[in-house]
């Protein structure tokens, strides 16, 4: 996934956050809506989280030491799983919170304008940033669909983005649905509806970021499209006659491990099984660039031994289709 075009879409996202999280704030002081309160904190959270993001990128871009050999490429799912907790508390439940208040205790909305007005710019202001974070995806998601791509990527950003500003809009009609309501019927507690609306819907989709980010912090193969690749560039036909088995895994959205056990002849000598390997990972390489950390085993083919060491990854269902 481009990290230039995740960073985009986070820059974006969050310059349109602080402006509405600025706006909102000023609304609710003038109108006193929960709804209006409910979307500034909301607004608040997802600047919050644009900036975790922005910093799980610069962190992960640092060089490997002795202690992590394998570089820092994990700290941008470390970063993300803490957006989705961010959204899960300061957004989610804070507006459940406020919502329920004011149900049971309901304020007359002043000066009405001012959060319909508020809430008009802030669907104009997200809808430029989602429109931003779909154009990144789009050049990147290829023939997946949405649910696949929010699944299956390796780059928490844009799949983070895509969904908060997907919650914001939606979040945003709620609002203004909510604060219409009151208007028209005198009646607040259709303002903490709104507001408790928007609760129920930030913590399904900090529910949502948490698991996939979960399961990319545990640690996922490649793709299944990259794992074909490189079983056809490592077996050569000559030297390296197959794969006795394989293992791949994400050491980051942009970099991989492959481990592969693989058969040579047995009366190869040294050198011409050294070439062979050496060989192999320049082709796996050039197939799939971000396998940058490759370790290939050579040895004598045995059914006993590829059955026992067989890849999950290539079975049905199995790693690396998706979290």
């Amino acid at each position: 996934m481009s990290a230039s075009g995740g960073s985009k879409a986070i820059v974006a996202a969050l310059l349109a956050n602080l402006s509405i999280a600025v706006a909102k704030f000023v609304a609710f002081l003038f109108s006193g809506s929960s709804s209006m309160l409910a979307e500034s904190v909301h607004s608040v959270a997802d600047s919050g989280n644009q900036g975790l993001l922005l910093l799980g990128g610069r962190k992960a871009r640092r060089e490997a030491t002795p202690q992590h050999p394998f570089g820092y490429g994990r700290e941008r799912y470390i970063y993300a799983f803490l957006v989705s907790i961010v959204l899960f508390s300061v957004g989610g439940m804070f507006a459940v919170y406020e919502g329920y208040e004011k149900i049971h205790d309901p304020h007359e909305i002043e000066a009405w304008y001012w959060p319909v007005g508020v809430l008009v710019f802030a669907i104009i202001a997200e809808a430029f940033s989602f429109r931003t974070a779909i154009k990144e995806s789009n050049a990147l998601r290829g023939r997946l669909s949405w649910s696949q791509f929010v699944r299956r990527a390796k780059a928490p950003e844009l799949p983070v983005v895509l969904l908060e500003d997907l919650g914001a809009l939606v979040g945003l009609v709620l609002a203004l649905g909510g604060v219409g309501l009151a208007l028209l019927t005198g009646n607040g507690v259709w303002d903490g509806i709104g507001t408790l609306c928007i609760g129920v819907l930030l913590i399904i989709i900090a529910i949502v970021l948490a698991a996939e980010t979960k399961s990319l912090l545990l640690g996922e193969a490649a793709g299944v499209e990259d794992i074909e690749k490189i079983k056809a560039a490592t077996v050569d036909g000559d030297t390296v006659t197959r794969i006795i088995h394989m293992r791949t895994l994400h050491l980051g959205p942009e970099e991989l491990l492959v481990a592969a056990k693989i058969a040579v002849e047995r009366n190869d000598t040294a050198d011409e099984v050294a070439s062979a390997i050496n060989a192999a990972e320049e082709r796996i390489r050039a197939a799939v660039p971000i396998a940058r950390v490759i370790y290939l085993e050579p040895d004598i083919y045995s059914e006993a031994e590829a059955a026992a060491g067989s890849d999950p990854a290539a079975t049905p269902g199995g790693a690396g289709t998706g979290h």
